[in-house]
């Protein structure tokens, strides 16, 4: 990748197909360090960027871009090497190096402080990013996020990262769809759960070779990575977060996203029954609910900078400044910490029936 500037391109806006109620969705271009970057638009509001899944698009968004638009501006792109994005040889795939793209490409866009919804592997970018730059992240809403506490899927991340499962992968857009029903069952709940467009996705994205090298990339580096985010979730301890979870999940256990909720105090988790590992995408209007629900429930600061503003000039003992800046802060993390209490307690119930898988 060439250390280009960045700007945005020209903005190719293509139509999309919507019902007449939905907000409009252009696709367009950003140019980011080089690289040509590909992203779904749609809405006018505070920024919301939407990111994919591993084995994914902005096309698994399609049918939650409405919804969110409908009081947010939502940005939903192909990262590098998936979807419309370009092609990029020798890319870093490693956590660090993905989140920090992602700042570029909000850079770009000219972005400040954004909500951030994602999915799967999407989600431990999100995490990642969260560490990184705590101030470009104002509110995290994650399905079933990779994450270090999960065990459920070392297996299969040990077989495609060795030569057979590199080659199987790679048949899977060519073998009959019965047989890709089950291959993909487990992230939808079991093989009658996944839906025709979602199959079709997922092998346009396996059909091509680039895409499946990246994705392998990924794969090989899983668990150094997952180390690296573990150390890392401390610094997001202080951002509102939603975890949603399908109690069917056999690629990202619910049990991890029990242990996520508790590593992160300011989170809430949302357990949706007889759902796999992509909620949003099998049940999205139960999914787009609970989105617009808890964001109601936990709206923006009146100002939240892009970047971290320079340190005021300590103000003279005795001055309004100097008696009521530090109580205002207390109050703010009192309550977070009893928002963060009440959410726990609930998910403690709502679980409490559940087995999860390891």
């Amino acid at each position: 990748m060439q250390g280009a500037g960045l700007g945005v391109c020209e903005m190719e806006f293509l139509a999309v197909p919507q019902e007449s109620s939905q907000p409009e969705i252009a696709e367009a271009f950003v140019d980011v360090a080089g690289a040509r970057l590909h992203y779904l638009r749609a809405g006018a509001g505070p920024p919301m960027l939407l990111i994919h899944g591993l084995v994914g698009s902005s096309q698994n968004w399609r049918n939650n871009i409405g919804a969110l638009a409908s009081s947010a501006s939502v940005y939903a792109p192909d990262l590098l090497n998936t979807g419309k994005s370009q092609r990029v040889s020798g890319l870093d795939t490693s956590l660090k190096a993905i989140a920090n793209r992602m700042v570029a490409s909000m850079d770009a866009l000219g972005l400040g402080a954004v909500d951030i919804v994602a999915h799967s592997h999407g989600g431990a970018i999100a995490l990642m990013l969260a560490a990184l730059r705590p101030q470009r992240v104002r509110r995290l809403i994650l399905f079933a996020p990779a994450n270090p506490h999960s065990r459920s899927g070392d297996r299969l991340v040990r077989f495609y990262s060795s030569r057979w499962g590199g080659l199987a992968l790679r048949m899977l857009p060519y073998l009959p769809a019965p047989i890709q029903r089950i291959a993909l069952g487990k992230l939808y709940g079991g093989p009658d759960r996944v839906m025709e467009s979602c199959l079709r996705t997922y092998t346009e994205v396996l059909s091509d070779t680039s895409t499946v090298h990246h994705i392998l990339s990924i794969l090989r580096c899983w668990f150094v990575e997952m180390s690296k985010l573990r150390r890392a979730l401390r610094r997001v301890a202080r951002i509102p977060t939603l975890l949603v979870w399908g109690d069917r999940d056999c690629t990202v256990s619910l049990s991890s996203g029990i242990r996520l909720h508790r590593r992160l105090p300011a989170s809430e988790l949302i357990v949706v029954p007889g759902r796999g590992h992509s909620v949003f995408e099998e049940a999205p209007e139960e999914a787009n609910r609970i989105m617009l629900e808890w964001l109601g429930r936990h709206p923006l600061p009146a100002i939240l900078p892009a970047t971290l503003p320079a340190p005021l000039p300590a103000a003279p003992k005795g001055s309004p400044a100097a008696s009521t800046q530090r109580p205002r802060h207390r109050a703010k993390a009192v309550s977070i910490a009893a928002s963060a209490s009440v959410a726990e307690a609930g998910a403690a119930a709502a679980i409490q029936n559940l087995s999860p898988g390891a």
